[in-house]
């Protein structure tokens, strides 16, 4: 059985730890080499905001996600900091049992930017858009899949463990529009906990 994810007691203790360790330190970047790549890995738990038979109330399940950021370290320095992130995402663990076939799968990319102040935090806001599918209980007989493009402001700090290794939470707030079944917009959202690995080289600072 996947391992039920409660986010809220999991990301309280991300967000602990990142205040914990010298948030005063601002210290300036000094690269060695590498690539400015990074990939990363983690669990998510998002409400599918799907209406089941009439109701407007979402009904949460799990997942896994996968990213991977391209930073542009030799851009002027007016965009230091901005970067290209493509995540993609299965949620189809933990289904409630009034949504027994329902999964959403979502491949995405677009901006992010990350505030690299501090040596080890580093808050970060994207804004990505991509192609959603989803399967999901219907009435009608042949229609039990979609599939729709989809945007998704998020926002999420990465907390530096150790060297290259950091910790990432995160949160996504999705809008697929259009949907047929409920004539509107529907806005999966929800939070993603996981780790990720700098290829960079760095001397101190970033």
């Amino acid at each position: 059985m996947f391992f039920k994810l409660s986010s809220r007691p999991l990301l309280l203790i991300l967000f602990a730890a990142t205040a914990y360790p010298l948030l005063s330190q601002v210290v300036p970047t000094a690269v060695e080499g590498g690539l400015p790549l990074t990939v990363g890995a983690g669990i998510s738990d998002f409400n599918t905001d799907w209406r089941s038979t009439g109701s407007s109330n979402g009904s949460r399940m799990e997942g896994i996600a996968v990213w991977v950021d391209w930073n542009f370290y030799h851009a002027p320095s007016f965009l230091h900091g901005l970067g290209v992130e493509v995540e993609g995402r299965d949620i189809n663990f933990g289904r409630p049992s009034t949504l027994s076939n329902m999964r959403q799968d979502t491949a995405a990319g677009g901006p992010i930017y990350t505030f690299r102040r501090y040596r080890n935090i580093h808050p970060y806001a994207k804004f990505l858009v991509g192609i959603g599918s989803v399967d999901f209980p219907s009435p009608l007989p042949n229609y039990h899949h979609d599939t729709r493009s989809f945007y998704s402001p998020g926002v999420g700090v990465e907390y530096r463990v150790f060297h290259n290794f950091w910790a990432r939470g995160d949160w996504e707030y999705q809008s697929w529009p259009n949907f047929p079944t409920s004539n509107s917009t529907f806005h999966p959202n929800g939070f993603t906990v996981g780790a990720s690995y700098n290829f960079r080289r760095f001397r101190g600072g970033q």
